[in-house]
């Protein structure tokens, strides 16, 4: 019984050690220099085993693996084990972490743009620094005349006097010596303190109408960006207005010049090129319900333009036409006759009084005139703005793409130097008799018909002047003092100043969309008046007799 037993746990123990002895070989526990001592030790224990087997069982003779002594090198291999395992288990989540983060992050700056933004008064203030909340509070010589004259009624209780006693807005004739005053004198503010214009600074022009909302938000944006001081700012004005001219000339950041186009509807209001009482109504060539539709209404009447309908049959309007004559003769008055700019060949970049530009604006520009040998050299225009509704800085920060320049979409905020202007400048005929009054299309004419060499753009991927305005010459709202679309540009440059996604360090071509080739539409017409042809011509003779 007892040798049964015996042999049984033998055999048990046996195998148990045989076990371990398996894991501590496989594992390599044992140190290499003491493999003789150690197999020493191990034959020792077998021959005292198997003589103490003898004593009870002679017939059955086993070897029964002993474990080898605790030295402690196990512990501290499994302790090895369990640190490697516990800096993996902390790197992913640490990885993980921050990919929530991020995705966090992008996702929350993602419903942010898309949840109304807040245009109140106050959050457009709280917006913007302290010290440029000038030009925002409106200081309207109206309001402030107004509230004078409140103040002194209310003081002596009887009322003495209307609004009109105290402020007489100018009549045409002297808006007329207004503006030849203006054009005349140049007088360029703050020079004593920024310094005369140098040959490589950027001028900004900027055409400007009535809406003074949206200009004052482009002057905020201005002041805020990267050496602003070392720009010339032209304001273009085809509007007399004394609360537009106090406004502007409350900068303080750089040099300002004014200058006036002066053929403009408020200072014709009944003569061409505004509306003369005579001129054919817009459609008058088609209103013949009592007249044979062979019979022409228009030259029946006699009117002035009655020979000289647009490509649609549609007589001019001069709210229209306006426009194209604005940025003809500020282009002409820039480059070719204002004394301060008619010998500058560095960039010129045409902006409108709703817009608004990014504070790394000229940084970016900058950029793109010093990338142009290695990246376009056969580029013309730079343009820095895009009409698209949505912007992702997080991959086209830095991007930049070349192709050929297409009115509608590169339009905003471009430039260009003298170099260019030269070119255009020569096909002055096509662009002044091409039927369309809009003078991008005009300028797009002049590119696929007149030059040798179409025009070509680079154009920045991560827009840095935006469109902020809700009404102008082609769209009307309701609401066209809304600040929905402004608040909307700051939150959208908030989060690109946030994530570093501005001031990049270098720029990159991407991969340009492929443009379909497109058979050169006709004009939009509103342009067929020989008038207006003639006055177009007239703003480049000017120029070259200057």
């Amino acid at each position: 019984m007892i040798s049964k037993l015996t042999v049984r746990f033998a055999i048990d123990k046996s195998v148990y050690l045989g076990v371990t002895d398996f894991l501590l070989t496989s594992c390599r526990f044992q140190p290499k220099k003491t493999d003789e001592t150690l197999s020493e030790h191990l034959n020792t224990k077998t021959i005292s085993i198997m003589k103490k087997r003898d004593h009870y069982s002679p017939k059955i003779i086993r070897k029964i693996p002993i474990p080898l002594p605790n030295t402690g090198f196990m512990h501290r291999k499994r302790n090895t084990y369990y640190i490697r395992a516990i800096i993996c288990v902390a790197f992913i989540v640490f990885v993980l972490m921050q990919l929530h983060v991020f995705n966090y992050t992008d996702s929350h700056e993602i419903s942010m743009l898309s949840e109304p933004a807040n245009d109140s008064i106050d959050a457009m203030l709280a917006m913007v620094p302290s010290v440029l909340h000038k030009f925002l509070t409106p200081k309207s010589r109206n309001h402030t005349i107004a509230a004078h004259l409140l103040h002194n009624n209310s003081s002596t209780g009887k009322y003495n006097a209307s609004y009109t006693d105290y402020y007489h807005p100018p009549n045409i004739s002297e808006i007329k010596q207004q503006i030849a005053k203006y054009n005349e004198l140049q007088i360029v503010l703050n020079e004593d303190t920024f310094g005369p214009l140098q040959n490589d600074s950027v001028i900004i022009v900027v055409q400007v109408h009535t809406r003074i909302t949206y200009l004052r938000h482009l002057i905020v944006s201005l002041a805020q960006a990267k050496d602003i001081s070392k720009t010339l700012l032209i304001f273009s004005h085809d509007y007399y207005d004394d609360d537009i001219n106090d406004l502007v000339q409350t900068i303080d950041f750089c040099k300002v010049i004014q200058i006036f186009y002066p053929y403009s509807i408020q200072t014709h209001p009944n003569e061409f090129p505004g509306v003369d009482p005579n001129d054919c109504p817009r459609d008058m060539k088609k209103d013949h319900y009592f007249i044979p539709f062979f019979i022409n209404r228009a030259i029946i009447r006699k009117c002035n333009n009655a020979l000289y309908p647009d490509l649609y049959g549609h007589y001019r309007e001069a709210k229209f036409t306006q426009t194209k004559h604005h940025w003809w003769w500020k282009a002409n008055r820039v480059f070719d006759q204002l004394d301060v700019t008619r010998y500058h060949t560095g960039l010129v970049l045409f902006l409108e009084e709703d817009h608004y530009v990014a504070e790394d604006f000229l940084y970016l520009l900058d950029m793109m005139q010093s990338s142009i040998g290695s990246l376009c050299p056969q580029c013309d225009i730079l343009s820095l703005g895009t009409y698209l509704k949505t912007f992702n800085y997080y991959t086209y920060n830095s991007k930049v793409e070349v192709m050929p320049w297409i009115s509608s979409k590169h339009n905003m905020g471009f430039a260009f130097n003298r170099s260019t202007w030269s070119t255009i400048r020569k096909c002055a005929q096509h662009f002044c008799f091409y039927d369309d009054y809009n003078w991008d299309w005009s300028l797009h004419y002049v590119s696929q018909q007149c030059l040798q060499k179409k025009l070509h753009a680079m154009i920045v991927k991560g827009p840095r002047v935006f469109h902020i305005g809700e009404c102008g010459v082609h769209h009307k709202k309701k609401n066209c003092e809304s600040n929905q679309v402004i608040a909307k540009v700051q939150q959208v440059l908030r989060i690109a100043r946030k994530s570093r996604q501005l001031f990049p360090r270098s720029l990159s071509l991407t991969a340009a969309t492929l443009v379909k080739k497109t058979k050169l539409r006709k004009g939009n017409g509103g342009w067929g008046d020989r008038r207006d042809h003639q006055l177009c011509m007239n703003m480049t003779k000017s120029s070259n007799e200057s």
